[in-house]
């Protein structure tokens, strides 16, 4: 089993995923970046070749495939005996929408991503980090309650969330660490979503957002 760190990073195809996953491969982790478009992970590995860092190795892995989220646990177990850190940023924005008029695959959508894929990658990933020494689990949080408009987010995000606060309730007499964290407003595609017509000079780039994340771990 080598020394170098092993890092799964989700959502690594743009934004804070992206940025994080740079970062940390900037610094010499080993990461694995995963993220349902390709072309995006391809951009990051040309970003870290430019920067000197270690090229990451690439899964254009959907989030909700939960076949693709198993085989990718096993190669980083067939490859490396275990997993050091997962950093999970993937996330979807739902159209805002009354409560009365949620569209029911706007929130099957979010559902999937936002919530359930939370409990199938600690399904599937904690036999993994729990062969490390000091595994990290870490967890985007994005509180809306009460914000009007915002239920299908806010309720999957949060039941996303709720998976992960029980797991670390769980594993809280083991060595894991399961850190929640919740970036700044960043200019992302996601926020841009909800807030259209947002200047973004207020907002907090990513890969400066990416590099607080890069000191929690």
């Amino acid at each position: 089993m080598s020394d170098e760190r092993i890092v799964l990073v989700t959502g690594a195809s743009r934004g804070l995923g992206f940025a994080t996953a740079r970062v940390l491969a900037g610094r010499g982790l080993h990461v694995y970046a995963m993220a349902r478009t390709l072309g995006g992970l391809e951009e990051l590995d040309d970003c870290v070749k430019d920067d000197g860092g270690k090229r990451p190795t690439l899964l254009p892995v959907d989030i909700t495939d939960d076949g693709g989220i198993e085989r990718v646990a096993q190669a980083i177990h067939e490859r490396h005996g275990r997993l050091d850190v997962l950093i999970h940023c993937a996330a979807h924005a739902s159209p805002l929408s009354p409560v009365d008029h949620v569209a029911v695959k706007d929130f099957e959508k979010s559902w999937k991503i936002n919530a359930l894929a939370v409990q199938r990658l600690i399904h599937a990933l904690d036999p993994v980090l729990s062969k490390a020494d000091a595994p990290i689990a870490m967890f985007m949080t994005d509180p809306k309650e009460d914000n009007p408009f915002w239920s299908c987010y806010n309720v999957t995000k949060g039941a996303g969330v709720s998976f992960a606060r029980t797991y670390a309730a769980e594993r809280a007499k083991t060595a894991l660490r399961v850190v929640f964290h919740q970036p700044p407003p960043m200019p992302t595609a996601l926020r841009a979503r909800f807030y259209p017509s947002e200047t973004k000079d207020a907002l907090t780039p990513c890969r400066e957002a990416a590099e607080a994340i890069s000191a929690l771990v």
